[in-house]
């Protein structure tokens, strides 16, 4: 897992009550984050390092959205890994070059406690608007990336492992 940024990483909310224009100011200071997680179908670390994470995001009040161009949430999956479903949003038709314009703009609003993308091979200048869109939205950000099994055999990588019960 490669992280670009990471400045806080508060993830609890305050204890403290604070005004709605200092919610908008502290989530555009730092909060964001963007990090690449590769993975791979013979390894289970999505289980053991994403998830907890994602339920623990998913006690916010706002929303978890999955880029997926290619495939498609399984609830049952979702429930079962302690998942809120109500709170969980997925597209899953849209080109691999509109899911980074869509990954940025979602981070943007803030709405998204996490966003995972799907996404192509990124350029330093989509990386770096997609760093700068997680931390004015104050969100997490999650660029996903399959390793190919034959030609990443001679070399050793960290990865994740999406089981493919996730996915119907």
């Amino acid at each position: 897992m490669r992280t670009q940024h990471l400045t806080n990483h508060h993830f609890s909310q305050s204890a403290l009550p604070v005004s709605h224009t200092q919610v908008n100011s502290s989530a555009s200071l730092n909060n964001g984050l963007i990090t690449e997680f590769v993975y791979s179908a013979s390894q289970p670390a999505f289980a053991q390092l994403l998830l907890p994470l994602l339920q623990h995001l998913g006690m916010q009040s706002r929303w978890l959205l999955w880029l997926t161009p290619q495939q498609k949430l399984s609830r049952h999956w979702l429930s079962q890994s302690g998942l809120p479903v109500d709170k969980m949003v997925q597209v899953n038709q849209i080109t691999a070059m509109s899911t980074v314009d869509a990954m940025e703009k979602a981070l943007l609003t803030g709405n998204y406690s996490v966003v995972l993308g799907w996404l192509p091979d990124l350029n330093d200048s989509e990386r770096e608007r997609l760093q700068i869109a997680a931390r004015q939205g104050g969100s997490y950000g999650f660029i996903m990336k399959p390793t190919n099994e034959q030609n990443s055999a001679s070399r050793h990588h960290s990865t994740v492992k999406i089981h493919s019960s996730v996915y119907h």
